[in-house]
């Protein structure tokens, strides 16, 4: 993170991204995962997250905290409290939910004059955004992103910092169908955890243990039924529903080698 921002400063690039690795080192892989990006283990069916997504509303308690011990940050037109809905100002006076950085839960509270404000933290499930901006609260660069028509940065609110998950190869047999699977987001918009494990298996099965193309070939798969057919209305799945508009990056990496089959 702080050698993009050193090259922003020399090259004046800007912009960011999500980042999702994976190191294999003595017997153990680390996955590390910065953004909205994810990885499982597909082990004997079994399907093990080895990430989780970094969204506004999985990180809400923590972007509400820092707003809350540093409200210049806010720039005098964000509120770090939370409500079901945006309030109006004929509601002022009157009790609404609410929920701030210590809470789980919902309480009422009296609606005050700062509570107009525009909420930190805005919008639902893909919708979700950080001051109405940036979806994604974990991730490399952006040093130089403000809010719309403002000078409020929103780098602060945004972590470099990965969370590291361990998986041991050597506590389990593992056969050639066992894989790791990374994916970027515009996978798992419009895929779930059990499809791919579907098409994992699907697509493992139809080859011989010892053809190592078949990793690619599941990878390939992957990224053409999240993609899509085009029609009239656009990228359709086998569903008809829309196809991912993102950007698409799969890896498979087998865990087993053809000497493990049984």
């Amino acid at each position: 993170d702080d050698e993009i921002e050193r090259e922003r400063a020399a090259q004046r690039l800007a912009g960011g991204c999500c980042a999702l690795a994976a190191v294999y080192l003595m017997g153990k892989f680390y996955v590390a995962n910065a953004g909205d990006s994810r990885a499982i283990i597909i082990r004997n069916g079994e399907i093990i997250p080895m990430s989780r997504e970094f969204t506004p509303e999985t990180e809400r308690q923590r972007l509400q905290l820092l707003a809350f011990l540093r409200p210049e940050l806010l720039g005098k037109e964000f509120t770090h409290l939370e409500f079901p809905r945006r309030i109006q100002p004929k509601e002022l006076g009157k009790k609404m939910l609410y929920r701030d950085q210590n809470m789980n839960g919902w309480a009422y509270k009296k609606i005050e004059e700062d509570d107009l404000k525009f909420p930190l933290i805005y919008g639902e499930g893909k919708k979700a955004r950080v001051m109405a901006t940036i979806g994604v609260t974990r991730g490399l660069g952006d040093h130089d992103l403000k809010v719309f028509s403002s000078n409020i940065h929103i780098k602060p609110f945004l972590s470099c910092f990965p969370e590291v998950r361990v998986y041991d190869l050597t506590q389990y047999e593992h056969c050639p169908d066992d894989v790791l699977v990374l994916g970027t987001d515009g996978l798992w918009d419009v895929t779930n955890d059990k499809e791919v494990a579907s098409v994992v298996m699907e697509v493992l099965t139809s080859y011989e243990p010892n053809d190592l193309c078949r990793y690619t070939m599941v990878a390939q798969e992957l990224v053409v039924r999240s993609r899509g057919v085009l029609k009239e209305r656009g990228w359709r799945l086998a569903n008809d529903k829309l196809g991912s508009g993102d950007d698409i990056s799969v890896f498979v990496i087998p865990l087993g080698g053809p000497g493990n089959y049984t």
